[in-house]
């Protein structure tokens, strides 16, 4: 069976997400957004909710959102299809308004860099060598 995958962020400014996320190159499915929630398209079968604050504590009854500039509860980690890639994609999220997060790894076979967005989730990019694999 193959499952879909529905990770859940909360964001500050949904339309600044939104728009954060187009320069990366991410679409969104209108038929899931509103004025709280967007549906971004990772792939295939894996997506990315972007709520509202308010629309995520929904979820979340009696649970406060965490202060990402002092903590964090996940790291986002898409692959990419070469370095060159990885490093487009985080030079896209620096010019977008997100901040570099790490310096970059190279681990011959594996490659990557992080970011973090608006709100100060974190988002690996990475690149594994298909042989690798």
């Amino acid at each position: 069976m193959s499952r879909m995958m529905f990770v859940n962020l909360p964001v500050a400014d949904l339309g600044k997400s939104i728009e954060f996320f187009s320069r990366l190159g991410f679409e969104f499915n209108p038929k899931f957004t509103d004025d709280t929630a967007t549906c971004m398209i990772i792939g295939e079968s894996n997506f990315v909710m972007l709520l509202t604050r308010e629309k995520f504590l929904s979820f979340t009854p009696g649970l406060e959102v965490c202060d990402t500039g002092k903590r964090t509860e996940v790291l986002v980690c898409l692959s990419a299809e070469s370095r060159a890639e990885v490093d487009m994609l985080l030079d896209k999220a620096v010019a977008a308004g997100g901040t570099n997060f790490r310096d970059p790894e190279d681990h011959g076979l594996m490659y990557g860099r992080s970011f973090r967005d608006l709100d100060g989730h974190i988002w690996e990019i990475m690149w594994m060598d298909p042989a690798a694999v």
